[in-house]
């Protein structure tokens, strides 16, 4: 038996289960809002085409409207000042797309304080008691913020200082950008903290994750459902060319 056979036997079984991770998509999946004098992305639409009529009397099907980064998304590097000459999400390696993954639950903190950020003291306390990342791991950072994911306004967490969800640290990105990890997956619209706009430099994990040609992942849901190590990341983007960024499915095969 090869090691595909086994773990197709093992889905058969039940020995193993995929779980998506992935936010339904529709127009009314929260979208990132800028402040102005910023352009923002437009949410998801469909344009009819046909619909088993006289345009199509044996088919359905619909023109896409939407951005690169909505809904559950993967940030390339060449989406941010810092990797703009980096790959774009068609060329990212498929075997980077794949990979162990790590949960850092900090749902507790995050409840608590909205604006909670993760140090590199959390970090270093992860590693001292489990031991480093792999390599090429995807670390996942759990909040529980999904539950508000089909809620715009609760999930934007707005007030006039701008939104207010948990994200990472300037310090903490940095100490990211640094590990071996591939990517890094997020609950929340984005892959900063809300009111990362305001930390030095501003956006810290797209400013140091995609400078050091890593990937992010946004809008996850199901993280609860995850063990904390012992999981199988599959994330697939559309292979946009020249795309910044791209919607995708993202599923994990864990132990059932």
């Amino acid at each position: 038996m090869t090691v595909i056979d086994a773990l197709l036997a093992s889905l058969d079984s039940g020995e193993v289960e995929i779980i998506d991770l992935t936010a339904p998509l529709s127009p009314e999946t929260p979208v990132l809002q800028l402040p102005a004098p910023f352009a923002n992305t437009i949410p998801l639409s469909l344009e009819k085409v046909s619909d088993f009529d006289d345009d199509g009397p044996f088919w359905g099907w619909n023109n896409i409207h939407t951005g690169e980064h909505t809904g559950t998304h993967v940030d390339a590097p060449a989406h941010w000042a810092t990797g703009r000459d980096g790959a774009t999400v068609d060329v990212i390696p498929p075997r980077r797309l794949v990979g162990p993954a790590v949960v850092l639950d900090f749902t507790e903190q995050a409840s608590a304080d909205p604006d909670f950020l993760l140090e590199p003291e959390h970090l270093d306390a992860y590693v001292a008691e489990h031991g480093p990342l792999p390599e090429g791991a995807w670390l996942l950072f759990r909040t529980g913020w999904s539950r508000f994911g089909h809620d715009a306004a609760a999930f934007a967490n707005a007030d006039d200082a701008g939104p207010h969800t948990p994200g990472v640290s300037a310090a903490g990105a940095q100490w990211l950008a640094a590990s071996p990890i591939t990517g890094y997956g997020v609950e929340t619209v984005g892959i900063d903290a809300g009111q990362a706009g305001g930390l030095e430099p501003p956006f810290p994990v797209h400013h140091f994750l995609l400078g050091a040609d890593k990937y992010g992942l946004t809008q996850l849901q199901n993280l609860d459902k995850l063990p904390r190590t012992g999981a199988l990341l599959v994330v697939s983007p559309l292979p946009v060319v020249g795309g910044t960024g791209s919607p995708a499915r993202a599923f994990a095969v864990v132990p059932a």
